[in-house]
């Protein structure tokens, strides 16, 4: 280790004076006006080696300070010189601190060293020509790394506040708080090895400008686990963060504020890692969530006027291992299309389901087929309107020998017209993948069940493989919520010719209904399936006299699944459902309308109509007046009492969920009485997950991402989104569109989400944007594709669009070329 004597370097305002003073002369000397420079230079071209440093690693630690130095300093130092001597022996290095700020005018000094560190006090530590070698020092491809109040030094400099990345807003908390830092980067060096949740006390800023989406951030820190002020930054704080910058590579943390920061492990690891990329003994990816990184481009045209030959009323996607992608149109038809809406028409709701691929080899769309489908009734309330069709599509595990296509719909020709009940089934197609044709004299119906059709809406739909060939299914829950006021859809009584519309118990709380469930059934090659072990039910049990359950339920207790993935990786469920229609809690009949997401690892009961979100009951309905109420539900032992069920009445108990949000917020909470009810007060409300909320809802379930090496395209995503959920929303204004890290530990059991970003401005939501988001599948190649549903309902329009959204951003820094020890080898 080398080190440097401690001194104090004179202040900005000497040098200044000295500046001055300087220039006087110059003036008085030569009888005229002094001969005057910029004052803020350019670097001049520069004798630094490109990069700068060696195989030898050095670290420069620069303390000095405007005002009296930082009790940090001695600490700091002592903490990087200690991590320098330290660990595997290819990840040392030397140690040099000064104050004296003039190593950054001597080129044959400041060329030694991979790095230099900022463990400033803040104000003006740098005249114009020592920042200016901080900046050639930078361009030759230099590292930096700020700890802490580094962000209040050179404050009037631009350059320096690029560097940084922000600056401290006035309005900063100065006590020292205990908090919570969420780690969302789980691959760079400075982070990997954190916990998801790092709780640790320091003094935390808050910032002028946020640098979210500028930057990349690997740290932020959770405002409601301290007081962070009147300058607070809300749900998205950064706390760390690093960047490519003018050449170089940048690293800033706000963390290190106290003395004791440089004594913990895991600030030391920190530091570390942040050391590992600055002085280029590593490579790391700081560009993934830098807006400008990504660019999203509409692939399909509108459609010619009067067809729908680009694409149909856009309902789901699915991308085929070659990279073509087959996307669905569920039964609307063009603006001018005709809808029947009397049931005394043969054609009442006779639609068209297409099925279109697009070839982004040729870029290319073909019209592979079209079903006969009911789902083309147009708008109105929920007595007219109808949203079952074309509603799903998976390819089998073998599709590239194979050419199996798997379609979710509901056939015109099933339609019962007196009775008002549909059918429901999930055929096999064969698609010709020379032509990109669809065979339709090849349907196998492997599973078809009734739905009625009085009443509209929730369809589902979505469907998904696992890792051992078992096909997810999401069937809807279709009764409306209207007779129960927008909450549990509990009301036993609205029928037709017997058939109850409005009572979800007869459906998705009914063990022996396939309607409002996530099925899973596990096809086989002559067009039948079997049953995979693990589901909810055998359909075998004995219980309450048998013949009460049906084995193909693996979820039971959800609305309206239009979308599920599930990452192959681990074999987790990804799940989001649509709520029901009240605008706000009801201290007499429950919860507000939530929207759903879950990560669900084995089969189990999701609540509706009986709980909601963390297993917040809603109330029972009285008869013959259901508008009086009775007692709550029992989340932990709810019972089935209605007319209508020909199911169990004892269920499997409520699983809680893991992501829900109402027009209030995200994941609302109230305190809870002696019997657990929550109070549903709103003035008493919690907020669990600030970071979203809703208003007009409709969940969209988006797939976990794994980083593929092997086949990663130009275009491919990151590895910092591996492992990361994309959860979604229809509509684009305060509702969800963001990725989320779980906890392994409490994924499945009801545990919310460690940490949220929002994917806003990479996939650009507002007009011009992917407003409507319907459904969104990542490729092979690692770009994702996004369905924007358009602007109209119940038909496609000029909007309706497929997207593709890809990563801009290049390789991890430095170049490998340019690692210190290995360019030298």
């Amino acid at each position: 280790m080398q080190s440097a004597p401690h001194h104090r370097s004179r202040s900005r305002r000497a040098a200044a004076a000295a500046l001055a003073a300087g220039a006087l002369a110059v003036s008085l000397l030569s009888g005229g006006t002094a001969a005057t420079a910029s004052p803020f230079p350019e670097p001049r071209a520069s004798a630094l080696p490109s990069p700068p440093g060696g195989r030898n690693v050095k670290v420069l630690v620069f303390h000095a300070s405007a005002t009296e130095e930082s009790p940090t300093v001695d600490a700091g130092i002592e903490a990087i010189e200690s991590i320098g001597l330290t660990g595997p022996a290819d990840q040392r290095f030397k140690t040099v601190a000064t104050d004296d700020a003039s190593v950054f005018t001597s080129e044959k000094r400041l060329g030694t060293f991979n790095a230099v560190v900022f463990l400033t006090g803040g104000g003006d530590v740098l005249d114009p020509e020592q920042e200016a070698g901080l900046e050639a020092y930078l361009k030759a491809g230099g590292g930096f790394l700020g700890i802490h109040d580094a962000a209040r030094t050179e404050p009037y400099s631009d350059w320096f506040t690029g560097l940084i990345g922000a600056r401290p807003a006035n309005a900063s908390p100065a006590a020292v708080q205990r908090a919570t830092v969420e780690i969302p980067d789980r691959s760079h060096p400075a982070t990997k090895g954190l916990p998801l949740e790092w709780k640790r006390p320091d003094k935390w800023f808050n910032w002028a400008t946020n640098p979210t989406g500028k930057v990349h951030t690997v740290a932020k820190v959770r405002e409601t686990s301290y007081q962070p002020g009147t300058g607070a930054n809300g749900v998205d704080h950064p706390v760390s963060w690093c960047r490519d910058y003018s050449g170089g590579r940048s690293f800033y943390t706000g963390m290190g504020g106290t003395v004791e920061s440089f004594a913990e492990t895991d600030f030391r690891d920190h530091l570390r890692g942040a050391l590992l990329w600055t002085t280029r003994l590593s490579r790391a990816d700081c560009k993934a969530t830098i807006d400008a990184n990504y660019s999203a481009v509409r692939v399909t045209q509108p459609n010619q006027p009067g067809q729908q030959d680009q694409i149909g009323e856009p309902h789901g996607l699915v991308v085929a291992p070659d990279g073509r992608v087959l996307y669905i149109g569920r039964g609307g038809g063009t603006n001018d299309a005709p809808v029947v809406t009397d049931w005394n028409n043969p054609d009442i709701g006779k639609g068209t389901g297409q099925i279109h691929v697009y070839d982004p080899a040729t870029k290319k769309v073909t019209l592979a087929g079209a079903l006969t489908v009911f789902g083309n009734k147009g708008g109105g309330d929920e007595l007219v309107k109808v949203e079952e069709g074309l509603l799903g599509i998976e390819l089998d595990p073998g599709f590239e020998s194979n050419g199996w296509v798997y379609l979710h719909y509901t056939p015109h020709s099933g339609l019962d017209r007196d009775k008002q009940v549909a059918e429901r089934r999930v055929s096999r197609f064969t698609l010709d993948r020379a032509t990109n044709k669809l065979d339709l004299a090849s349907e196998k119906v492997l599973l078809k069940w009734p739905v009625q059709v009085h009443s509209c809406c929730h369809a589902g739909g979505g469907m998904a493989w696992d890792s051992k060939g078992n096909l997810y299914i999401a069937t809807g829950d279709n009764n409306s919520s209207g007779f129960s006021d927008g909450y549990s859809g509990n009301n036993p009584q609205p029928n037709y010719k017997g058939l109850s519309f409005a009572d979800a118990r007869r459906t998705a709380g009914n063990t022996h209904n396939l309607n409002g469930k996530i099925l899973r059934i596990h096809p086989e090659p002559d067009g039948t399936y079997t049953l995979p072990e693990g589901n909810l039910f055998t359909g075998k049990e004995q219980d309450e006299g048998g013949g009460k359950t049906r084995g193909e339920i693996y979820v039971m207790g959800v609305r309206n699944p239009a979308r599920i993935s599930v990452d192959k990786k681990t074999d987790i469920l990804y799940a989001g459902w649509v709520g029901p229609d009240a605008g706000a809690p009801s201290t007499t009949w429950g919860p507000a309308k939530y929207d759903t997401f879950a990560a669900i690892t084995k089969a189990g009961n999701h609540g509706w109509p009986f709980c909601m979100g963390n297993k917040q009951p809603y109330r029972d309905r009285n008869l013959p007046d259901p508008a009086k109420p009775l007692g709550w539900y029992d989340c932990d032992a709810p019972k089935n009492e209605s007319p209508n069920n020909d199911g169990l009445v004892n269920l499997p108990p409520v699983t809680g969920n893991t992501i829900w949000y109402s027009p209030q917020g995200g994941a609302p909470d109230f305190p809870r009485d002696a019997a657990g009810v929550p109070s549903y007060k709103n003035e008493e409300a919690t907020y669990l997950l600030p970071w979203l909320k809703g208003g007009g809802q409709a969940t969209m379930d988006g797939p976990v991402y794994r980083y593929d090496a092997a086949h990663a395209g130009a275009g491919a995503w990151p590895e910092y989104w591996d492992g990361k959920w994309f959860v979604g929303d229809f509509y684009d204004a305060d509702n969800p569109r963001h990725a989320v890290l779980t906890d392994p530990k409490t994924v499945g059991k009801g545990g919310l989400p460690v940490t949220a970003e929002s994917l806003k401005k990479i996939i650009p939501v507002g007009q011009g944007g992917i407003r409507n988001l319907m459904d969104w599948k990542f490729a092979p190649d690692g770009s994702l594709y996004v369905l924007d549903y358009g602007r109209g309902f119940f038909t496609s329009d000029s909007q309706s669009a497929l997207w593709r959204v890809t990563y801009t951003g290049g390789a991890a820094t430095p170049a490998a070329k340019d690692l210190a020890r290995k360019a030298a080898q």
